[in-house]
């Protein structure tokens, strides 16, 4: 049986944090440049979802596909509010996680 690769859910946000893109990932920093430089998803392009604003990881990318199904199913204020917890400021953690690689 091959080892499975570990994984991260995301979310990242436009500059006003108007818009939350909930997404995973097996390379978190590379998967953020991609955002960060305009080469996410359509729906990110198009509402500008450039920041970095919260992750978790886990150790298989079964578990964290698993996370975000459950995630986009939340009420944006529980989203908000796991958010706040893990970034009160909610401030790019782009710099943080290019860190990673």
């Amino acid at each position: 049986m091959p080892m499975s690769k570990g994984g991260y859910v995301y979310i990242v946000s436009n500059k006003h944090r108007t818009v939350l893109y909930i997404g995973v990932t097996s390379n978190l920093s590379a998967r953020a440049h991609e955002h960060k430089h305009g080469e996410g998803s359509d729906y990110t392009q198009k509402y500008n979802c450039t920041d970095l604003i919260y992750y978790e990881s886990f150790p298989t990318i079964e578990e964290a596909i698993a996370r975000e199904k459950q995630l986009k199913n939340w009420k944006r204020k529980w989203k908000e509010e796991l958010i706040q917890k893990f970034n009160p400021e909610m401030k790019d953690l782009y710099v943080e996680v290019s860190e990673l690689r």
